[in-house]
């Protein structure tokens, strides 16, 4: 049942907004999703982040919260009885945001730059992904996952890693994440695909590649 206090403006497809509601849904904390056409964004999403106007917001008790890492943590500080996503340790802690932050603005920007990009950029910046998978790979190091046991905080920030990069990868003609270039960070991903909310939480595997093959199909043409 749908909590009408707990609202989530997202969008199908958005790595961003699926990180919240794998999130919710760890913490069993029922909401109301609003999917929004990011081409025709809604009055309650612009009223809401007036300032960034993007995806994903959650709104509790009629205050919003933007940006998809500070919503992880204020779901994990007002939900504290269940299914904790940060460490206990504050250093932990610390390291979970840290990497969380690494992921967003060097994994995701530099691989994403290599996908859209050609010829002698393209193989400067996929070096570059290359680079920045191989760090985060090593802070894996023996666990399961990044949170050890369970899936946390810094797995959750890492789902484009997971999902999305190998749809992305496919459509654009690129091999950015492999199993042969980084078999403990691939295994890291299928095993958190694996996991119940998290597979019931990503989106189609079909339709998002669809959606990539349209956006870089014009780019594989020319090639």
């Amino acid at each position: 049942m749908a909590n009408k206090e707990v609202k989530l403006y997202g969008a199908w497809g958005s790595p961003f907004s699926s990180r919240v509601e794998i999130a919710l849904k760890l913490k069993g904390v029922p909401y109301q999703f609003f999917d929004e056409d990011l081409t025709n964004k809604s009055p309650d999403l612009l009223r809401y982040n007036p300032v960034h106007k993007k995806i994903p917001v959650l709104v509790h008790r009629g205050k919003p919260i933007a940006e998809s890492l500070v919503i992880l943590e204020y779901i994990d500080e007002t939900w504290k009885s269940a299914y904790p996503l940060l460490p206990e340790d504050p250093y932990d802690r610390a390291m979970a945001r840290f990497w969380s932050r690494f992921l967003d603005e060097q994994c995701l920007l530099a691989s994403w730059k290599a996908a859209s990009s050609e010829g002698e950029a393209r193989a400067k910046l996929k070096e570059e992904a290359h680079g920045h998978l191989k760090t985060l790979e090593e802070q894996l190091k023996r666990k399961k996952f990044f949170g050890g046991d369970s899936v946390g905080f810094l797995d959750i920030s890492a789902n484009f890693v997971a999902h999305w990069l190998v749809i992305i990868q496919e459509a654009a003609g690129v091999d950015l994440f492999t199993e042969d270039k980084f078999p403990t960070l691939w295994k890291w991903a299928e095993e958190f695909r694996c996991c119940p909310i998290i597979k019931d939480n990503l989106p189609e595997k079909e339709r998002l590649s669809a959606h990539f093959k349209a956006r870089f199909g014009g780019q594989n043409a020319s090639k």
